[in-house]
């Protein structure tokens, strides 16, 4: 998986991939999150990526993951889960709900969910 390269959401560069890692983490655990459209479309990549790269299986698929996702039950779900699931399908392994604007600031919020 290369380098990761998109939109900078206003945060340093460590702060920005520690929390497109965590919010891809969540989304494989929990197979739904609720965030800014802006992230939610950086995450879908990300996640993406990772999907298809866990897809190839055997060790080296699993170094790639590890090292952009963090140890835990969202690798280990990636593996015994959600490959199985996506073994057949070419991509598009994520779905935005736009769900309307937060109160707070007017940001455009949604779902991201894992497809079925």
């Amino acid at each position: 998986m290369k380098t990761f390269y998109g939109r900078k959401l206003g945060r340093p560069t460590g702060h920005r991939f520690a929390m497109l890692r965590n919010m891809a983490a969540s989304l494989l655990h929990h197979e739904k999150i609720e965030t800014t459209r802006p992230k939610a479309r950086e995450v879908a990549r990300f996640t993406e990526r990772l999907i298809t790269a866990a897809k190839a299986e055997g060790m080296n698929a699993q170094r790639k993951v590890a090292r952009h996702l963090p140890k835990g039950p969202a690798r280990s779900k990636l593996f015994e889960v959600l490959v199985p699931r996506y073994k057949a399908r070419q991509g598009g392994y994520t779905q935005f709900i736009l769900k309307g604007q937060r109160f707070s600031d007017g940001a455009e919020m949604g779902i991201l969910k894992l497809t079925s």
